[in-house]
């Protein structure tokens, strides 16, 4: 199993990382965009408040070569994509959120008419240790191919209704690790990207493949919605700590993720251990919007979706640009027997307007 050193965090970021607080903790640290040798032409600051699954990408060096070539320096801060409404954005350039719902009301609120650009995009899956994923394929839960598999999400969701345990399933009681009841930890749905885009997956599947529109369809689904994230205790606030944790051996042995941080892990060469990535048949993705604040900002959210340099290094971090799936199929080989290149036998669900979301998001947390 890799150790905490080979984290995605502790690879690239070489850019200057400043730690702030503000608003209460809601926007938790500051990325400076150039280094003190960088000789590049950058010549416009464009501040921008992100997602923390963005932070690696906007630190890193090729990166910030690649923006000052094009005059560009980048100062971004991290928040939970759904707490960005909340925000004072005042002086910002962009915002840039993890996917459409938040991006629309952040539009909406800051009076933005222009459509939206999504630069690049990942969906969501469940990495599992080896173990625990060889007892869900062994009780019809998810099929499993080498080091990739898929989760179903129909037996995964009836399983969390009978609140079975990982003891009820055939040969867990082989694995220590695997007590208690059986649930796919993930982040805290009214702040964070990823525990929203897991309510929403999760509220289609429940509502027989439809979209949970009404407040009769959110009462129907919320039990279940409860169920999910009340066994969790605790969540965490960002996919990148979950991930960490995963990675170094802590915490539960199923974690919602994106799959930009698994692509970027194996891109970068460390050893995944006993990793296996599961791709619910059901999934969202997440598209990460730019929601432009100012004239520059809307040059550079184009500029991140267009630039060949800047596309390929997105690649590099594990996003998939729009528009272009060959670009990420053709991004080391040695990913396709991690990583569903092509997505296929995923279907994606539609998501709820942020109002919905927010009202499952909740009600979830009691």
């Amino acid at each position: 199993m890799p150790s905490a050193s080979t984290l995605p965090g502790v690879r690239r970021i070489a850019g200057i990382v400043l730690a702030v607080l503000l608003l209460g903790g809601v926007v938790v640290a500051v990325v400076a965009g150039r280094e003190e040798q960088d000789t590049g032409t950058a010549t416009k600051t464009v501040r921008m408040v992100i997602g923390s699954e963005k932070a690696e990408f906007f630190a890193d060096p090729d990166v910030v070569k690649a923006l000052a070539a094009k005059g560009y320096t980048v100062k971004a801060e991290t928040s939970g994509s759904w707490a960005m409404e909340g925000l004072d954005l005042k002086g910002y350039d962009v915002a840039f959120p993890s996917s459409q719902a938040p991006a629309a009301e952040l539009a909406k609120k800051y009076g933005v008419k222009q459509t939206l650009t999504r630069p690049f995009y990942s969906p969501l899956v469940v990495v599992a240790h080896r173990n625990a994923a060889e007892v869900l394929a062994a009780n019809g839960l998810a099929t499993l191919d080498e080091h990739r598999g898929t989760l179903k999400m129909d037996a995964y969701l009836d399983a969390a209704r009978d609140d079975r345990t990982w003891q009820q399933l055939r040969g867990a009681e082989k694995y220590g690790e695997l007590t208690g009841t059986l649930y796919i930890a993930s982040t805290d749905p009214e702040t964070s990207n990823s525990g929203a885009l897991y309510l929403a997956a999760a509220s289609y599947v429940a509502a027989g493949g439809r979209v949970v529109a009404s407040d009769a369809d959110v009462a129907r689904t919320a039990p279940l919605m409860r169920k999910l994230i009340g066994v969790q205790g605790a969540q965490q606030s960002s996919t990148d700590a979950a991930f960490r944790d995963f990675v170094s051996g802590a915490g539960n042995p199923l974690v919602l993720v994106y799959e930009s941080q698994v692509a970027a892990l194996l891109g970068d060469g460390q050893s995944p251990g006993d990793l296996v990535v599961l791709y619910p048949d059901t999934t969202v993705n997440s598209d990460h919007t730019v929601v432009p604040l100012t004239e520059n900002g809307r040059a550079l959210g184009e500029l991140l979706g267009s630039d060949p340099r800047l596309r390929e290094l997105a690649v590099r971090h594990g996003f998939r640009p729009q528009g272009a799936g060959t670009e990420f199929a053709s991004a080391g080989a040695d990913r396709g027997t991690y990583l569903n290149q092509r997505l296929s036998g995923v279907r994606q669900a539609p998501v709820p307007t942020s109002a919905v979301l927010h009202e499952l998001a909740r009600r979830a947390r009691g």
